[in-house]
């Protein structure tokens, strides 16, 4: 969701008084209710003409939406089945309706990634992988972080070669968390884990981790390292989108994080954004960039990270192309 898109769900919410509020928050999911929290807290004075055109959209969003079907599982699977056939119907149910199986891992999410590395810390590796592949990849990068190099690449080496998530696996994350996970008896394993959720997790965690890391892996199997590789995607790879994706991108940015960022860029990076801007904002970001004075390496790399997670965002909803393959690479 973008600021304006937050701004008009917390302007919605406001108008709903707390125990509406509090109702709604109950289904949101952390990253929701903090980006809401905090859109709420920074607002101060809302026009009545826009709080009357946020209403109204709601209105009419509302009244456009109906429930067409009296249970929505149940038809989803039924279409699948009629589509594809038993098999790769089953296949995909699963996937789409596994997050059951994860109950215990839930609370997870919304914990800040230091107490959930000293919860893991002492857990073997293969537990600690299973548990990671079910967050938000840039939450667990987090969470790898607060881990000792040793720890945080055998870890990596496991997420990368997981290949999925068995019944019996659930059941040892049951243990570990001291909850009870729904669907352990499924026979077919849930499909989290491998080479781009482990590339997806190192793109996250700065080029100083991600460097040691794939030193590591190399050392340990050159053919796994060289597939993360491939499955990455860095700011530096941002130069690969054609000038249309650029200046997609461009427009999801804030002015303040993209002249951070780029003071870590290449000049060909620098160049390549320039051209895509209007005379007059190239030169104000020049400017910028020329007056700002020196920044922190984690600042940079911390904006360029922000980037990166808009870009796979928009790759997934189809509005840039990434180069390399296409979607299964990279996204």
């Amino acid at each position: 969701m973008d600021d304006k898109g937050l701004e008009n769900a917390a302007i919605l919410l406001m108008s709903l008084g707390e125990e509406e509020a509090a109702g709604v928050f109950k289904h949101l999911t952390p990253k929701e209710v903090q980006g809401l929290g905090e859109t709420i807290s920074k607002m101060r004075q809302i026009t009545r003409e826009r709080v009357d055109g946020v209403l109204a959209k709601f209105v009419t969003t509302a009244g456009e939406n109906s429930n067409l079907v009296p249970d929505n599982d149940e038809y989803v699977k039924s279409v699948l089945r009629k589509a594809l056939g038993e098999e790769k119907a089953n296949l995909l149910i699963d996937r789409i309706m596994q997050t059951g199986d994860t109950a215990g891992i839930e609370s997870l999410k919304w914990m800040d990634p230091v107490s959930v590395g000293e919860l893991l810390r002492n857990e073997h590796p293969q537990i600690v992988a299973a548990i990671l592949v079910h967050l938000d990849n840039d939450q667990a990068a987090d969470v790898l972080k607060t881990f000792g190099e040793r720890q945080r690449n055998e870890v990596l080496v496991r997420i990368a070669t997981l290949d999925g998530i068995q019944p019996s696996a659930l059941k040892d994350l049951n243990e570990v968390m001291s909850a009870i996970l729904a669907g352990g008896d499924k026979t077919r394993k849930a499909s989290l884990g491998g080479v781009k959720t482990a590339a997806e997790m190192i793109n996250m965690m700065g080029s100083s981790v991600e460097t040691a890391v794939l030193d590591y892996i190399r050392e340990a199997d050159n053919d796994l390292a060289q597939k993360i590789m491939d499955n990455m995607f860095t700011f530096d790879d941002l130069e690969t989108l054609d000038d249309k994706g650029i200046q997609t991108l461009l427009k999801e940015v804030q002015s303040e994080s993209l002249v951070v960022a780029l003071k870590g860029a290449k000049p060909e990076m620098r160049e390549k954004v320039f051209r895509n801007m209007s005379t007059r904002a190239a030169e104000t970001l020049r400017e910028d960039l020329d007056s700002r004075g020196p920044v922190r390496v984690s600042e940079v790399e911390s904006e360029q990270k922000e980037m990166l997670k808009i870009v796979r965002r928009l790759a997934d909803e189809g509005q840039i192309v990434l180069a390399g393959g296409g979607d299964d690479d990279f996204v």
